[in-house]
């Protein structure tokens, strides 16, 4: 089965395998959240992205991703609780670290009850096997919310196309919720054209917290509209 991205809460894995790694989508409920897991296929390791809910459901996948059930890594994109209810029965289960964007961390961890090992920020990297994710900040939303890259290798003269773990920052027909407040909406269109749109071609895939997969390209026409509504 070819990759769409087009998850439902109860149904099966959608998996994209690429030269150096493999992600899984899932949709969970009750809130239909979207969690990914990231296999290097060179090295077994595994970063799992939003623990949203349904703990067996995601231990599940985990284990579809390795036969061992390895867990390395979960990171969590923002402070919302509907992003990380199977958090501690996850890393009960896995013993995975857990990371999260900084001004978000204590947050979480009061939420969930799970200590946050590592604080991100705009610009660190994630070793997933000798994969790496890079964190970009997109404030906004929430104060931390973070979203992941993964760039494919480059094939010259054309470079790697690169893969966006979005959170709840960006989907296809906008940004994420700001619930009217115009600061928050600023910043968080900034961030997302600057550090999303100027610096990402057309062919870059956008993985969101919700709902379906879109590309840059698919939604780039639209920044202007998205600007003067202020949503």
């Amino acid at each position: 089965m070819s990759y769409t991205g087009d998850v439902v809460v109860g149904g099966p894995t959608q998996l994209r395998v690429l030269d150096e790694i493999e992600i899984r989508k899932v949709a969970v409920g009750p809130m239909t959240n979207n969690a990914y897991l990231l296999t290097c296929r060179r090295e077994g390791a595994q970063l799992l992205v939003d623990p949203a809910d349904e703990p067996e459901r995601l231990l599940d996948l985990v284990q579809e991703g390795s036969a061992t059930a390895r867990l390395d890594d979960v990171v969590v994109t923002h402070r919302h609780a509907d992003h990380h209810r199977a958090l501690p029965s996850v890393v009960a289960v896995t013993g995975a670290d857990v990371s999260a964007g900084a001004p978000d961390a204590d947050a979480i961890a009061a939420t969930s009850g799970v200590v946050v090992d590592r604080r991100l920020h705009d610009g660190d990297t994630l070793a997933v096997g000798h994969v790496t994710l890079e964190v970009i900040a997109l404030a906004g939303h929430t104060p931390g919310s973070v979203a992941l890259v993964y760039r494919e290798p480059a094939h010259a003269p054309t470079p790697g196309r690169a893969h966006l773990f979005t959170g709840d920052s960006l989907f296809p027909g906008g940004v994420g919720h700001t619930h009217g407040d115009e600061t928050l909406f600023a910043q968080l269109f900034d961030d997302v054209t600057t550090r999303l749109f100027d610096r990402f071609d057309d062919a870059t895939w956008v993985y969101p917290g919700h709902g379906a997969d879109t590309t840059l390209g698919a939604e780039r026409p639209h920044l202007a509209e998205w600007r003067a509504r202020g949503w």
